[in-house]
Protein backbone atom coordinates (compact mmCIF):
# COMPACT_ATOMS: atom_id res chain seq x y z
CA UNK A 1 0.00 0.00 0.00
CA UNK A 2 1.59 3.17 -0.94
CA UNK A 3 1.99 6.77 0.66
CA UNK A 4 -0.74 8.27 -1.06
CA UNK A 5 -3.31 5.55 -0.26
CA UNK A 6 -2.61 5.85 3.39
CA UNK A 7 -2.50 9.19 3.58
CA UNK A 8 -5.94 9.68 1.20
CA UNK A 9 -7.71 7.04 3.85
CA UNK A 10 -6.67 8.87 6.97
CA UNK A 11 -8.66 12.23 5.34
CA UNK A 12 -11.51 10.72 3.97
CA UNK A 13 -10.81 11.64 0.51
CA UNK A 14 -13.13 10.38 -2.24
CA UNK A 15 -11.65 7.04 -4.77
CA UNK A 16 -10.65 5.06 -1.47
CA UNK A 17 -12.32 1.70 -1.41
CA UNK A 18 -13.93 1.20 2.44
CA UNK A 19 -11.88 -2.04 2.55
CA UNK A 20 -8.85 -0.02 2.59
CA UNK A 21 -9.84 2.64 4.43
CA UNK A 22 -11.11 0.76 7.04
CA UNK A 23 -8.32 -1.26 7.20
CA UNK A 24 -5.79 1.69 7.27
CA UNK A 25 -7.45 3.37 10.21
CA UNK A 26 -7.46 0.37 12.03
CA UNK A 27 -3.86 0.31 11.80
CA UNK A 28 -3.40 3.86 12.70
CA UNK A 29 -5.61 3.20 15.98
CA UNK A 30 -3.21 0.01 16.67
CA UNK A 31 -0.30 1.98 16.62
CA UNK A 32 -2.26 5.42 18.36
CA UNK A 33 -1.38 7.50 15.11
CA UNK A 34 -2.17 11.00 15.27
CA UNK A 35 -2.33 13.28 11.97
CA UNK A 36 0.20 16.15 12.32
CA UNK A 37 -2.17 18.82 12.12
CA UNK A 38 0.37 21.52 11.67
CA UNK A 39 2.32 19.38 8.90
CA UNK A 40 -1.42 19.51 6.71
CA UNK A 41 -2.01 22.90 7.25
CA UNK A 42 1.46 24.06 5.49
CA UNK A 43 0.15 21.62 2.65
CA UNK A 44 -3.06 23.31 2.51
CA UNK A 45 -2.66 26.58 3.23
CA UNK A 46 -5.61 26.60 6.01
CA UNK A 47 -5.08 26.40 9.57
CA UNK A 48 -8.49 25.71 10.49
CA UNK A 49 -8.85 28.47 13.37
CA UNK A 50 -11.01 31.56 13.22
CA UNK A 51 -10.08 34.17 15.35
CA UNK A 52 -12.97 35.66 17.81
CA UNK A 53 -12.34 38.93 19.90
CA UNK A 54 -14.91 39.83 21.94
CA UNK A 55 -14.57 43.28 23.92
CA UNK A 56 -15.32 41.92 27.00
CA UNK A 57 -15.74 38.68 28.66
CA UNK A 58 -17.59 39.53 31.11
CA UNK A 59 -20.67 40.57 29.67
CA UNK A 60 -23.06 38.13 29.29
CA UNK A 61 -23.87 39.09 26.05
CA UNK A 62 -20.92 37.69 24.62
CA UNK A 63 -21.56 33.86 26.10
CA UNK A 64 -24.71 33.71 23.82
CA UNK A 65 -22.88 35.09 20.80
CA UNK A 66 -19.71 32.95 21.30
CA UNK A 67 -22.18 29.81 21.65
CA UNK A 68 -23.37 30.75 17.98
CA UNK A 69 -19.96 31.00 16.84
CA UNK A 70 -18.59 28.38 18.14
CA UNK A 71 -21.52 25.59 17.40
CA UNK A 72 -20.84 26.92 13.51
CA UNK A 73 -17.59 26.47 13.39
CA UNK A 74 -17.64 23.16 14.91
CA UNK A 75 -19.92 21.88 12.28
CA UNK A 76 -17.50 23.22 9.67
CA UNK A 77 -14.59 21.70 11.49
CA UNK A 78 -13.35 24.26 12.54
CA UNK A 79 -12.04 25.87 15.77
CA UNK A 80 -11.90 28.94 17.79
CA UNK A 81 -9.46 30.73 19.26
CA UNK A 82 -11.21 33.38 21.65
CA UNK A 83 -9.27 36.41 22.93
CA UNK A 84 -10.39 38.76 25.76
CA UNK A 85 -9.54 42.97 24.79
CA UNK A 86 -11.21 44.30 28.12
CA UNK A 87 -12.27 46.97 26.61
CA UNK A 88 -8.44 48.02 26.33
CA UNK A 89 -7.57 48.81 22.52
CA UNK A 90 -4.02 48.06 23.25
CA UNK A 91 -4.67 44.84 24.09
CA UNK A 92 -7.09 44.14 20.99
CA UNK A 93 -4.19 45.46 18.55
CA UNK A 94 -2.36 42.68 20.53
CA UNK A 95 -4.73 40.28 20.08
CA UNK A 96 -5.15 40.90 16.32
CA UNK A 97 -1.25 40.39 15.79
CA UNK A 98 -1.29 37.43 17.59
CA UNK A 99 -3.76 36.04 15.67
CA UNK A 100 -2.41 36.89 12.09
CA UNK A 101 0.88 35.64 13.40
CA UNK A 102 -0.65 32.39 14.12
CA UNK A 103 -2.28 32.78 10.35
CA UNK A 104 -5.74 31.96 11.22
CA UNK A 105 -8.44 31.61 8.56
CA UNK A 106 -10.48 34.79 9.97
CA UNK A 107 -11.15 37.18 12.57
CA UNK A 108 -14.76 37.49 14.32
CA UNK A 109 -14.27 40.64 16.14
CA UNK A 110 -16.85 43.04 18.51
CA UNK A 111 -14.17 45.60 18.64
CA UNK A 112 -13.52 47.51 21.91
CA UNK A 113 -14.10 50.88 19.57
CA UNK A 114 -13.88 51.88 15.86
CA UNK A 115 -10.94 50.44 14.11
CA UNK A 116 -8.35 53.19 13.26
CA UNK A 117 -6.97 53.09 9.35
CA UNK A 118 -3.52 51.49 10.45
CA UNK A 119 -5.69 48.78 12.23
CA UNK A 120 -7.31 48.70 8.71
CA UNK A 121 -5.16 48.35 6.63
CA UNK A 122 -2.99 45.71 8.81
CA UNK A 123 -6.43 43.49 8.58
CA UNK A 124 -7.17 44.58 5.00
CA UNK A 125 -3.31 42.74 3.74
CA UNK A 126 -3.72 40.02 5.93
CA UNK A 127 -5.94 38.67 2.81
CA UNK A 128 -8.06 36.97 5.46
CA UNK A 129 -11.55 37.63 5.84
CA UNK A 130 -12.95 39.97 9.31
CA UNK A 131 -15.80 40.38 10.29
CA UNK A 132 -17.11 42.98 12.89
CA UNK A 133 -19.96 42.39 15.27
CA UNK A 134 -22.00 44.96 16.44
CA UNK A 135 -20.26 48.02 14.20
CA UNK A 136 -22.63 49.80 10.80
CA UNK A 137 -21.56 49.36 7.75
CA UNK A 138 -19.25 52.21 7.22
CA UNK A 139 -16.30 52.64 4.82
CA UNK A 140 -14.16 49.83 5.31
CA UNK A 141 -13.87 46.07 3.24
CA UNK A 142 -15.00 44.84 5.93
CA UNK A 143 -18.18 42.10 6.65
CA UNK A 144 -20.83 43.39 9.49
CA UNK A 145 -23.01 41.52 11.44
CA UNK A 146 -25.34 43.78 13.86
CA UNK A 147 -28.56 44.27 14.69
CA UNK A 148 -30.94 46.96 14.21
CA UNK A 149 -29.65 49.39 16.62
CA UNK A 150 -31.35 52.15 15.42
CA UNK A 151 -35.08 50.23 15.67
CA UNK A 152 -33.92 48.98 18.83
CA UNK A 153 -33.47 52.59 20.60
CA UNK A 154 -36.56 53.96 18.80
CA UNK A 155 -38.88 51.08 20.32
CA UNK A 156 -37.02 51.69 23.76
CA UNK A 157 -37.97 55.70 23.68
CA UNK A 158 -41.45 54.96 22.27
CA UNK A 159 -41.87 52.84 25.71
CA UNK A 160 -41.14 55.11 27.89
CA UNK A 161 -42.95 58.11 26.09
CA UNK A 162 -45.93 55.46 26.01
CA UNK A 163 -45.64 55.60 29.96
CA UNK A 164 -45.58 59.24 30.11
CA UNK A 165 -41.95 60.05 30.54
CA UNK A 166 -40.72 63.41 28.93
CA UNK A 167 -37.22 63.79 30.28
CA UNK A 168 -35.08 60.58 29.95
CA UNK A 169 -31.23 59.89 30.61
CA UNK A 170 -29.35 57.35 28.03
CA UNK A 171 -26.31 56.02 29.55
CA UNK A 172 -24.21 54.91 26.96
CA UNK A 173 -20.25 53.52 26.43
CA UNK A 174 -17.42 55.19 24.22
CA UNK A 175 -18.26 57.78 21.99
CA UNK A 176 -16.64 55.99 18.87
CA UNK A 177 -18.99 52.84 19.42
CA UNK A 178 -21.55 52.95 16.43
CA UNK A 179 -23.95 51.06 17.64
CA UNK A 180 -24.59 52.86 20.69
CA UNK A 181 -24.64 56.06 18.66
CA UNK A 182 -27.15 54.55 16.17
CA UNK A 183 -29.39 53.77 19.81
CA UNK A 184 -29.04 57.33 20.36
CA UNK A 185 -30.59 58.31 17.16
CA UNK A 186 -33.60 55.85 17.72
CA UNK A 187 -34.16 57.11 21.35
CA UNK A 188 -33.83 60.58 19.74
CA UNK A 189 -36.24 59.95 17.06
CA UNK A 190 -38.58 58.62 19.17
CA UNK A 191 -38.48 61.49 21.77
CA UNK A 192 -38.80 64.46 19.17
CA UNK A 193 -42.10 62.64 17.97
CA UNK A 194 -43.32 63.20 21.59
CA UNK A 195 -45.17 66.19 22.74
CA UNK A 196 -43.63 67.70 25.52
CA UNK A 197 -40.28 65.16 25.46
CA UNK A 198 -36.83 66.93 25.48
CA UNK A 199 -33.44 65.87 24.32
CA UNK A 200 -32.27 63.10 26.03
CA UNK A 201 -29.19 63.99 28.92
CA UNK A 202 -26.35 61.30 27.13
CA UNK A 203 -23.46 60.16 29.80
CA UNK A 204 -20.90 58.17 28.67
CA UNK A 205 -18.61 55.97 30.79
CA UNK A 206 -17.08 52.54 30.29
CA UNK A 207 -20.45 50.43 29.10
CA UNK A 208 -19.80 47.94 31.67
CA UNK A 209 -21.97 46.79 35.56
CA UNK A 210 -19.50 49.81 37.49
CA UNK A 211 -20.23 52.45 34.80
CA UNK A 212 -23.63 52.11 34.64
CA UNK A 213 -24.04 52.56 38.79
CA UNK A 214 -21.63 55.88 37.80
CA UNK A 215 -23.45 57.04 35.43
CA UNK A 216 -26.78 56.44 37.46
CA UNK A 217 -25.35 58.09 40.71
CA UNK A 218 -24.34 60.91 38.40
CA UNK A 219 -28.27 61.14 37.25
CA UNK A 220 -29.66 61.48 40.87
CA UNK A 221 -26.95 63.73 41.95
CA UNK A 222 -27.22 65.90 38.83
CA UNK A 223 -30.90 65.98 37.14
CA UNK A 224 -33.29 65.45 39.65
CA UNK A 225 -36.00 65.76 37.22
CA UNK A 226 -34.99 62.83 35.07
CA UNK A 227 -37.77 60.31 35.22
CA UNK A 228 -35.91 57.24 33.24
CA UNK A 229 -33.19 55.80 31.89
CA UNK A 230 -32.01 53.88 28.93
CA UNK A 231 -29.07 51.79 29.09
CA UNK A 232 -27.10 50.72 26.19
CA UNK A 233 -26.76 47.51 27.15
CA UNK A 234 -27.97 45.35 29.72
CA UNK A 235 -24.73 45.36 31.82
CA UNK A 236 -24.75 48.99 32.10
CA UNK A 237 -28.51 48.96 33.39
CA UNK A 238 -27.42 46.35 35.79
CA UNK A 239 -25.36 49.00 37.60
CA UNK A 240 -27.71 51.34 37.33
CA UNK A 241 -30.65 49.41 38.66
CA UNK A 242 -28.05 48.83 41.42
CA UNK A 243 -27.20 52.58 41.98
CA UNK A 244 -30.55 52.90 42.37
CA UNK A 245 -30.93 50.66 45.17
CA UNK A 246 -27.99 51.83 46.94
CA UNK A 247 -29.02 55.45 46.74
CA UNK A 248 -33.01 53.97 48.57
CA UNK A 249 -34.87 55.03 45.00
CA UNK A 250 -35.39 51.59 43.01
CA UNK A 251 -36.72 51.27 40.02
CA UNK A 252 -39.44 51.32 38.74
CA UNK A 253 -40.78 53.23 41.66
CA UNK A 254 -38.81 56.07 41.84
CA UNK A 255 -37.19 55.93 38.21
CA UNK A 256 -37.60 53.21 35.28
CA UNK A 257 -34.88 51.84 33.78
CA UNK A 258 -34.81 49.82 30.40
CA UNK A 259 -31.46 47.96 28.93
CA UNK A 260 -30.60 46.72 25.50
CA UNK A 261 -29.18 42.80 24.43
CA UNK A 262 -32.12 40.81 26.59
CA UNK A 263 -29.63 38.67 28.20
CA UNK A 264 -30.58 35.74 29.95
CA UNK A 265 -30.21 37.58 33.44
CA UNK A 266 -32.21 40.22 32.42
CA UNK A 267 -35.44 37.99 33.34
CA UNK A 268 -33.93 36.82 36.61
CA UNK A 269 -32.90 40.62 37.87
CA UNK A 270 -34.72 42.78 40.36
CA UNK A 271 -36.34 44.12 39.33
CA UNK A 272 -36.77 41.66 35.95
CA UNK A 273 -35.42 44.28 33.44
CA UNK A 274 -37.39 45.62 30.35
CA UNK A 275 -35.02 45.26 27.61
CA UNK A 276 -34.50 45.38 23.54
CA UNK A 277 -33.61 41.78 23.09
CA UNK A 278 -31.14 41.61 19.79
CA UNK A 279 -30.86 37.70 18.15
CA UNK A 280 -27.27 37.14 20.09
CA UNK A 281 -26.98 33.44 18.89
CA UNK A 282 -27.93 34.08 15.64
CA UNK A 283 -25.53 37.08 15.26
CA UNK A 284 -22.51 34.78 16.37
CA UNK A 285 -23.49 32.18 14.12
CA UNK A 286 -24.35 34.34 11.35
CA UNK A 287 -20.45 36.10 11.72
CA UNK A 288 -19.02 32.83 11.79
CA UNK A 289 -20.65 31.48 8.48
CA UNK A 290 -19.48 34.01 6.43
CA UNK A 291 -15.71 33.81 7.68
CA UNK A 292 -16.44 30.19 6.35
CA UNK A 293 -18.11 30.82 3.06
CA UNK A 294 -14.96 33.46 2.56
CA UNK A 295 -12.53 31.07 3.14
CA UNK A 296 -13.96 28.37 0.84
CA UNK A 297 -13.78 30.76 -1.76
CA UNK A 298 -9.85 30.98 -1.77
CA UNK A 299 -9.61 34.37 -3.45
CA UNK A 300 -11.29 38.29 -3.45
CA UNK A 301 -14.29 38.27 -1.85
CA UNK A 302 -16.42 41.16 -1.27
CA UNK A 303 -18.04 42.36 2.04
CA UNK A 304 -21.14 41.36 2.76
CA UNK A 305 -23.47 43.27 5.54
CA UNK A 306 -26.28 41.72 7.72
CA UNK A 307 -28.89 43.87 9.76
CA UNK A 308 -31.25 41.52 12.29
CA UNK A 309 -34.22 42.39 13.62
CA UNK A 310 -35.56 43.37 17.29
CA UNK A 311 -38.05 43.24 19.80
CA UNK A 312 -38.82 44.87 22.61
CA UNK A 313 -39.01 42.44 25.94
CA UNK A 314 -41.46 44.14 28.65
CA UNK A 315 -40.70 43.37 31.96
CA UNK A 316 -40.80 44.97 35.72
CA UNK A 317 -38.16 47.84 35.83
CA UNK A 318 -40.53 50.37 33.71
CA UNK A 319 -43.73 52.35 35.15
CA UNK A 320 -45.32 55.79 34.38
CA UNK A 321 -43.39 58.40 36.75
CA UNK A 322 -44.61 59.22 39.79
CA UNK A 323 -46.46 62.81 39.14
CA UNK A 324 -43.88 63.68 36.19
CA UNK A 325 -41.47 63.12 38.57
CA UNK A 326 -38.31 60.39 39.49
CA UNK A 327 -38.55 61.84 43.11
Amino acid sequence: MDVSTVSRSLNGSYGIHRDTREKVLAIAARLNYRPNRVARNLVTGRSHTVGLIVSDIRNPFFAEVVRGAEDAACEAGCEIVLCNADLDSGKQARYVQSLLDKRVDGILMNSVGGLDRPQQEQLALSGIPVVLLNRPRSGSNFSTVTADNQEGGYLAGEHLAKLGHRKVAYLSGPRDHGNMRERARGLIRALTATPGAVAPIVLRAPHNFRGGYEMASAILARHPDVTALFAANDTIAFGAIRALIDAGRPAPRHMSVIGFDNVELASVSGPPLTTVHQPKYEMGRAAMEMIIQATAMQGPHLPEHRILGVKLVERESCAAPRNGSAI
